[in-house]
C-alpha cells in the first residue's frame, strides 16, 4: 500500500462511519497539491469500490494563488428529496452545516482532450442549473491545525449534495449577488448573498481546463458547484428550512442525524 492509499484508507473509513479523527499519519501525510490530488484519486477508487458508487459532481473555485479548489461529490451523497440524513460532530449533532449554491448540470461529456476548451464549449455543454446546498463536515477533529494538502485531500469538508428546484439558466448565470432569506421556526434571517468569483460559472470554466490537464473530465449527467453565496450556514436539525434565492426561487429541506 502506497502513502497514498494508505491515507485514503483512513479518509475512506471515517467517511463511512461519520467519525471524525487526528490529522494523517505524518508517513502519509500530503504537503504538496499534488499528493493531495493523488490522496483525492484514492479516496474515490476505494470510496465507490467500496459502496459501488461513482463521482456524481464536482465542487469547484477559481483557485487562489499555490491552490487548486476541487473536491469529487459521490453520487450516494447526492439528495434531492427531503429529509436528508446528515453526519455531525457530536458535540454539533443538532446542527445541520450547509452552504448555498447554485449546482450546474451537464448534459454533454467534456472528456480528456489536447485542445483547451473555451467558456463557450463548457456552455454548451450545461443543460439546467438548480439551487443547491453543499453539505458540509470534516474527517478531521480540528481542522484548524491541518493545512491546506490535508484538507485538500479530504475533499475540503464535502459530505454530499442537496439539489433543490432548477432555476432559468440565464438568470443564474449572472446571479453575482441578491438576498438570501432563511426561513426555519417562524423566523426569518436576511443575508446580503456575493459569490466568491463574481460570475457563478468561472470556477465552471477552470474546473473544465483543470481536469483536461489532468487527463479527467466532466461527464455527462455530473453536477458541478461553483462556491458558497453566503458562507458556512448552521440550521438546527429535525426542522423545516426555507431558502428563498430572491429573484431566483426558493427551496425547502429538513435534514436529520444519521446515527
Amino acid at each position: 500500500m502506497n502513502k497514498a492509499q494508505e491515507a485514503a484508507a483512513i479518509l475512506v473509513e471515517r467517511r463511512q462511519s461519520g467519525t471524525q479523527g487526528d490529522r494523517l499519519p505524518e508517513s502519509c501525510r500530503p504537503t504538496t497539491l499534488e499528493e493531495s490530488l493523488a490522496i483525492q484519486a484514492a479516496v474515490t477508487e476505494q470510496w465507490c469500490e467500496q459502496e459501488d458508487d461513482s463521482v456524481g459532481g464536482w465542487k469547484s473555485l477559481l483557485p487562489p494563488e499555490g491552490k487548486v479548489i476541487i473536491g469529487p461529490i459521490y453520487t450516494r451523497t447526492i439528495d434531492s428529496v427531503a429529509p436528508v440524513s446528515l453526519w455531525s460532530k457530536p458535540s454539533e449533532s443538532k446542527i445541520a452545516r450547509i452552504e448555498p449554491e447554485l449546482a450546474f448540470f451537464f448534459g454533454q461529456d467534456l472528456p480528456p482532450r489536447e485542445q483547451p476548451y473555451t467558456p463557450a464549449d463548457v456552455d454548451a455543454a450545461i443543460s439546467r442549473t438548480h439551487l443547491a446546498l453543499e453539505l458540509i463536515n470534516c474527517r478531521y477533529t480540528d481542522p484548524g491545525q491541518c493545512a491546506f494538502p490535508e484538507m485538500l485531500a479530504d475533499g475540503l469538508v464535502n459530505q454530499g449534495l442537496f439539489i433543490g428546484p432548477q432555476v432559468d439558466d440565464e438568470l443564474a448565470r449572472n446571479a453575482s449577488e441578491f438576498t438570501l432569506i432563511v426561513g426555519q421556526n417562524g423566523e426569518l434571517s436576511s443575508h446580503n448573498a456575493k459569490h466568491p468569483n463574481h460570475s457563478p460559472r468561472a470556477p465552471l470554466y477552470w474546473l473544465a481546463e483543470f481536469l483536461r490537464s489532468q487527463g479527467q473530465g466532466i461527464v455527462a449527467g455530473q453536477a458541478v458547484i461553483t462556491g458558497s453565496f453566503a458562507g458556512v450556514l448552521e440550521v438546527p436539525m429535525n426542522t423545516d428550512i426555507t431558502l428563498d434565492y430572491v429573484g431566483l426561487g426558493e427551496m425547502r429541506v429538513r435534514f436529520t442525524a444519521k446515527d
